[in-house]
């Protein structure tokens, strides 16, 4: 089964390669009319290209400081595929991933932010308007489809990137983000909430943590948000509290703002 990266190599030392494509046969049938040494017809180890992956160590594309391994997909190596060849392979590997990782914000990913550690500000109308936004917006999300905002945004990064960076990339990347901020991130920002409040507000801070995630996505377009008037990524307002230190809370009746250490509750009531 083939992985990300994958390309192939000549003997003549060219390396095809696509973004979204990650089967060595798909690459051979993109690329063999352009290139006679992919109409390849001699046997091994005479065969006059190469099956290349360069994989990240334990399977973590979000890892991509550490040396990537290379490797040879084939059963016999070609007689001619010596060590200069890894060389061009690691270019291809570098164009690749500029643009795969501008699908999302890698560095947010790796690092995301806790909004208990910042300061918050002190409650003003701009807050409680984001705030009155996200609750409009994610009412309209939920009278829509069942799993709410979650649902949004994963079927939303799925049909996107999933398509442009390809199966294996996207079945490591796309959970290696989320759960980077879920495990980092989202289930200390729940568990600060629920000592604050003491009632069930899980699936409220839930959908802003997942609207968190959503925002490192480059997409166009998000699945289930027909009806949100709201332009750019329609969980924005959410972000924008989250990112100045502030969280909200929905018990079903009332609204509340956390910040601080302590996810002390800054504002409460009904919109």
């Amino acid at each position: 089964m083939c992985v990300a990266f994958s390309c192939l190599v000549t003997k003549s030392k060219k390396v095809y390669w696509k973004e979204g494509l990650d089967d060595h046969e798909g690459l051979i049938n993109k690329f063999k009319d352009k290139d006679k040494e992919l109409k390849d017809n001699k046997l091994p180890p005479n065969n006059t290209f190469a099956r290349i992956e360069i994989v990240p160590p334990n399977k973590n594309y979000l890892d991509i400081k550490s040396k990537w391994i290379y490797q040879i997909d084939e059963k016999v190596k070609p007689s001619w595929l010596t060590d200069d060849y890894e060389k061009p392979c690691r270019i291809a590997l570098q164009k690749w991933q500029n643009k795969v990782y501008k699908k999302f914000d890698l560095e947010q990913a790796l690092h995301p932010i806790h909004p208990f550690k910042i300061k918050p500000p002190k409650i003003t109308k701009k807050h409680l308007d984001l705030l009155k936004e996200w609750a409009s917006v994610r009412a309209s999300v939920r009278a829509s489809v069942r799993a709410s905002v979650w649902a949004s945004v994963w079927a939303s990064v799925r049909a996107s990137v999933r398509d442009s960076v390809g199966a294996s990339v996207w079945d490591s990347v796309g959970a290696s983000v989320r759960d980077s901020v879920r495990d980092s991130v989202g289930d200390s920002v729940r568990a600060s909430v629920w000592a604050s409040v003491r009632v069930s507000v899980w699936d409220s801070v839930g959908a802003s943590v997942e609207a968190y995630i959503g925002s490192m996505f480059s997409i166009k377009k998000w699945k289930y948000c027909d009806k949100i008037k709201v332009k750019g990524y329609p969980f924005n307002s959410v972000v924008k509290l989250w990112k100045m230190g502030l969280v909200p809370s929905y018990d079903g009746k009332v609204w509340r703002l956390h910040g601080g250490e302590k996810a002390t509750i800054l504002y409460e009531g009904k919109l």
